[in-house]
């Protein structure tokens, strides 16, 4: 049995997934690590919305990939969701001061899990910005979520890896003490 620190050292970003579909029971482990990350003040008002249809998932990283084009200039990406199967969008009430840091607590939690379980992930930005479009709002609707209540934070995309980057080393002198 491994311990959580092996996960944390271990667990890479990867870009690269197979088309291979995750099964349900392992995705429903992701979400739920991600449900029990800590928030601010145990609020838990954080919500993951799960997106498994395939067009969708292309579709919003389509959308993503061009936000990226227009913030960073030059080049979009056909897919900023590097062919995973699966996204899991992290939103939150847009009057929740803790948003940010509630939201990369799922996100982080949830990468671990799905690392414990041998599939791949990736932390995506621009997770506002997407849900901002009109393709976005659309699907926040067509799942029931209020676009005018809740903002996207970022997503986590999940798959299996088509190949696992290496660990690099650790940068030194990083670490003060009082």
């Amino acid at each position: 049995m491994k311990d959580a620190l092996d996960f944390i050292k271990a667990r890479r970003s990867v870009r690269k997934y197979t088309p291979m579909p995750v099964p349900q029971k392992l995705l429903d482990r992701v979400v739920e690590a991600g449900l029990y990350a800590p928030t601010g003040h145990n609020q838990q008002s954080v919500i993951i919305l799960k997106i498994t249809d395939e067009d969708a998932v292309r579709k919003l990283g389509a959308v993503n990939g061009e936000i990226f084009r227009k913030i960073n200039g030059g080049e979009g990406m056909q897919d900023a969701f590097y062919g995973a199967p699966v996204v899991l969008c992290v939103l939150s009430p847009k009057d929740n001061k803790t948003e940010i840091w509630d939201g990369a607590s799922v996100l982080s939690y949830m990468a671990l899990e799905a690392s414990s379980l041998g599939l791949g992930s990736c932390w995506i930005h621009r997770g506002r910005e997407q849900f901002e479009t009109e393709y976005g709002r659309s699907l926040l609707v067509k799942a029931g979520i209020d676009p005018d209540r809740y903002e996207g934070v970022d997503s986590l995309v999940i798959g299996w890896p088509a190949a696992t980057p290496t660990v690099p080393a650790r940068k030194p002198n990083r670490l003060f003490s009082l």
